[in-house]
């Protein structure tokens, strides 16, 4: 069962995930995480995939360097909101 300060944290929750998915917003964070991953991805990974290596920890490593960034530049969006 939820109390009220439950409901307030879950209505919370989702306005700010809607807040997030703005058009807007959405374009914006989508762009610093496609920058910032491919970037983070040569900076990371380059080495490897210059030698020719792929492997199965690739798989896993490389969509972090873009979740990563989209992650922290949401949490910035909300940080600014305040």
């Amino acid at each position: 069962m939820m109390d009220a300060a439950g409901v307030g944290r879950v209505a919370t929750a989702v306005d700010r995930c809607r807040f997030c998915a703005r058009p807007e917003n959405l374009r914006a964070t989508t762009r610093i995480a496609l920058v910032v991953g491919v970037v983070l991805t040569g900076i990371n990974e380059g080495d490897t995939f210059a030698a020719g290596h792929f492997n199965s920890v690739l798989v896993l490593k490389v969509p972090l360097n873009f979740v990563v960034p989209f992650v922290v530049s949401n949490l910035g969006l909300l940080a600014a909101r305040r």
